[in-house]
């Protein structure tokens, strides 16, 4: 398509494609709520043969159906890197604090030596800004600036995203990131590359991009996860993700976790005819 088409003019372009739409009606709401290009262009190319053309029988409803499951598994990652992004900050807070007190924690020398000084810098730099930024939004902030001229560390953590707070990690001094990652039983090395991994995950999650299918060239170690995991390609791909979380998540967070994913996967299995469940769990790099 290269010019403009309105919602009943793309039904019937699906149509001429070979797509069968099963109930127009429905179809056209879905379309109008979360728009073609998010539904069709997304999750098409599962549907689609080698000669790019749409496998035989594929419905509106079966990509929709990819669609929602992707939608649905978004949801539930948002809420439980919330929950580990919480358990991040207020270990790096204490750390913090304990180590180089509530006022003066924020400066060069108390980060990595190892990092080149200009990017430690900058992220300093930034930190900053934020706080500036937030010194009308956030009560503690104006608080602390106006009465003591400075911003404690439980304060600042509160303000940053989890990919700031993730950054910071991976700029402390080893003994720090040390400190903090023994909390999950893992080494720093280790944790570092989740939360990259997991800040990518964050970020797709939150701003309606395709999950499911996840890949990365920031790769884990995760044969101290899963020694036994086939790997099929040098990539992070969102199975890792999920076993990742297994360590890093307690034992009763991560059932709820993956209960709700396995409701998720279930559902889907139920509405897919023309591909089959496994087709996704491969892409999702299960191992099946």
């Amino acid at each position: 398509m290269k010019e403009y088409k309105n919602n009943e003019e793309l039904i019937d372009y699906l149509i001429c494609k070979n797509v069968v739409i099963n109930n127009r009606e429905l179809a056209l709401k879905n379309i109008e709520k979360y728009s073609y290009y998010s539904i069709i262009n997304g999750y098409k190319f599962v549907f689609k043969d080698n000669d790019n053309n749409y496998k035989e029988n594929t419905s509106f409803e079966e990509i929709f159906a990819l669609y929602e499951f992707d939608k649905n598994i978004k949801a539930i990652f948002l809420k439980f890197t919330l929950e580990i992004e919480v358990i991040l900050k207020s270990l790096m807070a204490n750390t913090l604090a304990e180590k180089y007190g509530v006022e003066d924690y924020l400066k060069l020398e108390n980060l990595d030596e190892n990092v080149e000084k200009e990017l430690v810098d900058d992220f300093i730099v930034k930190i900053e800004k934020e706080i500036d930024d937030n010194y009308i939004k956030h009560p503690a902030i104006k608080h602390y600036k106006d009465t003591y001229d400075f911003v404690p560390p439980f304060v600042l953590t509160k303000i940053l995203t989890f990919g700031a707070i993730s950054r910071y990690y991976s700029l402390l001094k080893q003994s720090d990131r040390q400190k903090i990652s023994k909390y999950f039983r893992l080494s720093d090395k280790l944790l570092r590359q989740i939360l990259i991994n997991l800040t990518m995950v964050r970020n797709i999650s939150a701003h309606s991009d395709r999950l499911f299918n996840y890949r990365n060239k920031y790769d884990i170690s995760f044969k101290n996860i899963e020694k036994d995991y086939n790997r099929k390609e040098y990539l992070c791909n969102l199975y890792m993700i999920i076993k990742s979380m297994k360590v890093i998540l307690d034992e009763e967070k991560y059932k709820e976790f993956e209960n709700l994913l396995n409701i998720e996967i279930e559902k889907l299995k139920n509405k897919l005819i023309v591909i089959d469940i496994n087709d996704i769990l491969r892409i999702m790099g299960y191992d099946v």
